[in-house]
């Protein structure tokens, strides 16, 4: 049998409305602490070379433990003949992802610093297959290391071998919604020049924090000069320090970001004082990121 609504008086009725209001504001209050990962702003990584799992799927695990969002992974080294290429590799860390609610938040190809892209020919293929591999996990950067080796500061020629290669691959990159990550110790105008020479837009910065305030560059200005467009994922990193207790001023660098209306990952590197461990550092680094780059 159908009922009639019950009615209700003009009292009930304001009681309910005050109600709901509070319920909307609390809800609005605590919003950002109780976003889900994938609705965050700013979601926090490590690089798993730093955590001690590099080419390691059990990673996963330790980046969650950490209270992570994710972890950056390594694509291989020479003597694993570049290993997560291999199909059933990818699916071991998508389903150990999936298992700790974490996510590969993108790839890095560090054996570039000793193997260089500037001048070794078998680096090619590995650049050109860390896209298939990216997208075959799901994610969008991959990080080209310019260190040791492959540096290529005051190095014309070795910069100049790295824009002819990078103007073959990027065509590719660019059809699959890759980014590739330019790291190295160049100031923000040599990574613009080279990104201008290559002419695509899938050649970006990967901004190290702590190396380009090594280099005695305004890391704040820098930020702010590359803007969205031209850095695709940020290294937050201190040698020998906690984060917030070295030479990087945090705080500094979300304005920055703010500014340029930067959101995405940042991964934590380093940032272990000499002595400590690293999982209890790397909790505090998180907590850290977390207070200064708050939702909202």
């Amino acid at each position: 049998m159908k009922t009639s609504a019950p009615l209700i008086n003009r009292r009930q009725m304001i009681a309910r409305a005050a109600t709901t209001a509070a319920a909307l504001a609390l809800g609005k209050q605590f919003a950002p602490l109780l976003a889900a990962p994938e609705k965050r702003r700013f979601k926090i990584g490590a690089c798993d070379w730093s955590i001690g799992k590099q080419g390691d799927v059990s990673g996963m695990e330790l980046a969650k433990k950490i209270g992570l969002d994710g972890l950056q992974v390594s694509l291989g080294t020479e003597a694993d003949d570049m290993k997560l290429r291999k199909k059933e590799l990818q699916q071991q860390y998508l389903e150990v992802a999936k298992k700790h609610e974490v996510e590969v938040a993108s790839l890095a190809i560090g054996e570039l610093n000793n193997i260089p892209y500037k001048s070794d020919p078998r680096t090619e293929q590995w650049v050109s297959d860390s896209i298939d591999v990216c997208q075959g996990l799901g994610t969008k950067v991959i990080l080209l290391a310019f260190f040791h080796k492959n540096d290529v500061k005051r190095d014309q020629a070795g910069t100049d071998e790295v824009v002819r290669r990078l103007k073959k691959v990027a065509p590719k990159a660019e059809k699959a919604g890759v980014i590739l990550g330019f790291e190295s110790w160049l100031s923000a105008e040599e990574h613009l020049d080279i990104i201008q020479r290559v002419g695509s837009s899938a050649v970006q910065v990967y901004y190290d924090v702590a190396n380009s305030t090594q280099m005695g560059y305004d890391i704040y200005k820098e930020i702010r000069w590359l803007g969205r467009k031209h850095i695709c994922e940020f290294h937050m990193k201190e040698n020998g320090f906690l984060l917030g207790q070295g030479k990087v001023d945090f705080q500094k660098v979300r304005e920055a970001m703010d500014e340029i209306g930067y959101t995405g990952w940042m991964q934590i590197e380093g940032a272990v004082p000499s002595g400590q461990p690293m999982f209890e550092s790397y909790v505090a680094n998180r907590k850290f990121l977390r207070t200064v780059f708050k939702e909202g």
